[in-house]
């Protein structure tokens, strides 16, 4: 079919005239349909560009290639729910629809403040009785991952006064407390007495749990939460997972991801007393979710944490979970869905 060309219509022009039958008009991609057409016949399909005239080699069906006005979202429905994260998606989708600035809760300011005699930097000899400072690192990461800034980062001693000169600095300008170490009860474990002479009001020390038992959570005087987690890396990243990523979710407006049923492939032996929970990790097979846990369970095995996409969690219990037991599953906050293709442990 030849028609004849009457006009060119360029993205981001309209056109000065209707097309009329016998007749097309040459369009670039973006460009405003001109009126009396409705349907785009690709430039392939035809014999190209021209002066006068155009071939069009095969019939195209009625209406295509052409975007309607309103045919992705309609005036008046929603775009982005409250709470949503903004990753480079949500932005693209605000630019899109004209939004030059969207209301935003800011990143939550973390203080950490890890503590013990025996810790070592990363790259310092470690000889005799030292060994090196995961928590430090391990946390700084976790709190990124989950969507928080970190204000201050700073190492005490177990000694009174460089812990208390050390709680002084953390506390200062943050939203939020996370220390790690110096929370049982040995001699030298002064992270309780310190924190509520600085006015910290305890909501509860120790949980019905294993790993993570000596877990203290209070508040200060402003209402900012205090979490101090255990020293061993294993307890302290469980009680991160379970009790301060949902206060990080709590500031920024985001729903908390609940946890998920899985298939044991390997059986898993509960805590006779209290609520047992173990780094591992759930994938999809055949339909079929399937977990595993981390073949290191003691609590200060950091091993456990590599390779793990989620935490494992039974109730007290003193029978064995078989394989074929279904569990609950907490999803790690940086473990994407995507890694659900994976193998076991």
């Amino acid at each position: 079919v030849r028609l004849k060309i009457t006009q060119e219509i360029a993205a981001g022009s309209l056109s000065s005239s209707p097309v009329l039958p016998g007749c097309c008009g040459q369009i670039m991609t973006g460009a405003p349909m001109p009126e009396g057409a409705d349907t785009v016949v690709p430039f392939e399909d035809t014999s190209g560009f021209g002066e006068e005239s155009v071939l069009v080699y095969k019939a195209p069906k009625p209406k295509a290639n052409v975007r309607y006005r309103g045919e992705e979202i309609r005036e008046g429905e929603l775009l982005l729910r409250k709470g949503t994260p903004v990753s480079p998606a949500e932005i693209a989708v605000l630019a899109s629809f004209g939004y030059a600035s969207a209301l935003v809760t800011g990143l939550p300011r973390v203080s950490i403040l890890t503590v013990g005699d025996e810790l070592r930097m990363p790259g310092e000899k470690a000889e005799h009785a030292a060994i090196y400072n995961s928590n430090r690192f391990m946390l700084e990461a976790a709190c990124r991952a989950s969507g928080a800034e970190i204000t201050v980062i700073r190492h005490a001693p177990d000694e009174k006064v460089a812990l208390r000169e050390a709680l002084h600095d953390a506390m200062d300008g943050c939203d939020l407390l996370v220390t790690a170490g110096g929370i049982s009860t040995g001699r030298y474990d002064f992270m309780q007495e310190l924190l509520e002479e600085k006015g910290v009001e305890r909501k509860f020390w120790t949980v019905a749990q294993k790993p993570g038992k000596p877990l203290y959570f209070g508040a200060t005087s402003d209402n900012r939460p205090v979490f101090a987690l255990p020293g061993n890396p294993v307890s302290a990243m469980v009680c991160f997972v379970k009790y301060v990523v949902p206060a990080l979710c709590r500031f920024q407006g985001r729903e908390l991801s609940g946890s998920i049923l899985a298939e044991l492939v390997t059986s898993f032996v509960p805590d006779r007393k209290r609520y047992r929970i173990l780094f591992g990790k759930v994938w999809l097979e055949n339909g079929r979710l399937l977990c595993t846990a981390a073949s290191k369970v003691e609590s200060h095995m950091i091993t456990s944490l590599s390779g793990a996409n989620c935490l494992l969690e039974a109730d007290p219990s003193g029978d064995v979970f078989p394989a074929g037991t279904l569990l609950s599953c907490t999803l790690l906050p940086w473990a994407m869905l995507s890694s659900l293709e994976c193998t076991g442990l």
